[in-house]
């Protein structure tokens, strides 16, 4: 009888090292590779692709009692420092963490190291629309980084309170510089979220003339 406990003891103990050591084993990170015919500029390399480990994570915004509702996207909370041109930013986070942002799926005419035709009027749009000091809310996507290191993200200018798809044209930047013909698109996956909405919204600012739309050609 003792040999028999002593066997199911140790039985039982090494199926318990087992399920320990399968616990603590972690999930590899799997990162989909470069998309054929994508733009080299905004697809980050494998070196500058940040993982779990080194890339501190956003926190997802979950409403202050100031707000209406609760959000409807996971964003984080920032605040302006500056803007670059028409589709970057700089904001500072909760954490006092300053990041550089390149809006996620429009593009907007140069207007620093190049001049583009509406590259100012564009500039001038974000600059109104992003005050130093406003409070807005970033979403990312899938891609969190470019191979600038610059981070990549949807700027609400208020949060969505239902479908964030629908209320996007009236509250995220990125959609009102496309709505009102600040911007092309400019979708470069796995960053797709929102792609549908910013070609309705380039479709529509060509079909009125609106911004650049309404330039005459050369």
């Amino acid at each position: 009888m003792l040999t028999r406990m002593r066997g199911r003891a140790a039985a039982a103990a090494a199926l318990l090292v087992v399920a320990l050591a399968l616990a603590g084993c972690e999930p590899q990170a799997v990162w989909s590779p470069e998309p054929s015919g994508g733009s080299a500029a905004a697809t980050p390399p494998a070196a500058a692709v940040a993982t779990a480990s080194d890339e501190p994570s956003l926190p997802a915004y979950t409403g202050d009692g100031g707000d209406a509702g609760i959000a409807a996207v996971e964003a984080t909370e920032a605040v302006v420092v500056r803007v670059v041109d028409g589709d970057t930013a700089v904001f500072r986070l909760a954490d006092g963490r300053q990041e550089k942002v390149r809006f996620i799926g429009v593009d907007t005419p140069e207007s620093t190291i190049e001049h583009e035709p509406y590259g100012a009027e564009a500039s001038a749009y974000t600059k109104r629309l992003l005050p130093r000091g406003r409070r807005v809310w970033l979403e990312t996507d899938a891609g969190l980084r470019d191979r600038y290191g610059r981070l990549l993200a949807y700027v609400w200018l208020a949060l969505p309170t239902g479908d964030p798809a629908r209320e996007a044209r009236s509250k995220m930047l990125n959609a009102r510089l496309a709505l009102d013909g600040y911007a092309t698109q400019m979708t470069v996956p796995p960053n797709v979220r929102y792609a549908h909405v910013f070609a309705a919204c380039v479709e529509e600012a060509r079909s009125a003339g609106r911004g650049l739309w309404g330039i005459e050609p050369r």
